[in-house]
């Protein structure tokens, strides 16, 4: 039996390097063309269309925000830190609703709730109610004390605690930030939800909560505005309470 050369071998050989290398290369066009045509309508489907606020029900915080609870009462007289004309101007764009109340107690102990409620919260232009922004927009200084937990007789949610320092006026601050029915706190975290309410193609509403004090920022103060949470927690409606709360089930 005559063999083949080696040239010859060689020579039938390349043709068929040339020709599998060929065929590797139009698959992967191939793969890549297909998933271009896939990634558009899947951008498309990702892009979010729906807001939780129609899934969940309209917020309307005039009203669902009792003015009278347990032993706290409306007190007309003093309104909480609301940010300067400019930053209310930028907050109007991302916010659609502002509460800012100030509760006396039998005791003649004052705290300010002040929530801002917006239908997209899915941009970082919502940062702009953070306490941190409304206060030094006022020219106080914040100090930040951490996070802690806020207990509630259903679930626990984080908070922020802060100080905010002004000549010799001085509020200890707590504060909180919902998506839809998830409570969080700036950071990783509400970047993570928003994330995640994105792919579902879902725009999520939510609010900032904040209550405040007068005094020095000592635990003796900060139980007097967990109570505060507490107590207003009771008193709002159970339809309605994971939307301020957090706690409750996204759709």
């Amino acid at each position: 039996m005559n063999r083949p050369s080696r040239l010859e071998s060689g020579t039938a050989a390349a043709p068929k390097a040339r020709l599998a290398s060929t065929s590797v290369s139009n698959t992967m066009a191939a793969v890549l063309s297909l998933g271009l045509m896939l990634s558009l309508p899947a951008a498309w489907w990702l892009e979010p269309t729906r807001s939780t606020a129609s899934l969940s029900g309209p917020i309307a915080l005039d009203q669902q925000v009792p003015a009278r609870f347990a032993q706290w009462r409306e007190d007309p007289s003093l309104r909480p830190i609301l940010p300067d004309p400019q930053l209310q101007a930028t907050l109007a764009s991302a916010y659609s609703q502002v509460l800012a109340r100030t509760y006396i107690n039998d005791l003649g102990q004052r705290v300010m709730l002040s929530i801002a409620y917006g239908n997209d919260q899915n941009s970082e232009a919502s940062a702009v109610h953070r306490p941190e922004f409304c206060y030094r927009s006022q020219g106080f200084s914040v100090q930040g004390l951490g996070q802690h937990a806020l207990v509630l007789p259903t679930h626990t949610i984080n908070t922020e605690h802060l100080v905010a320092r002004i000549g010799s006026r001085v509020e200890p601050i707590l504060y909180w930030i919902t998506l839809d029915q998830e409570a969080t706190l700036p950071g990783l975290g509400r970047k993570l939800q928003q994330f995640r309410y994105g792919l579902r193609g879902l725009i999520a509403d939510g609010m900032v909560v904040r209550v405040s004090a007068f005094g020095p920022p000592d635990a003796q103060n900060y139980a007097l505005l967990q109570t505060f949470a507490q107590q207003m927690f009771e008193a709002t409606a159970p339809e309605v309470r994971s939307r301020y709360f957090g706690g409750g089930l996204a759709p």
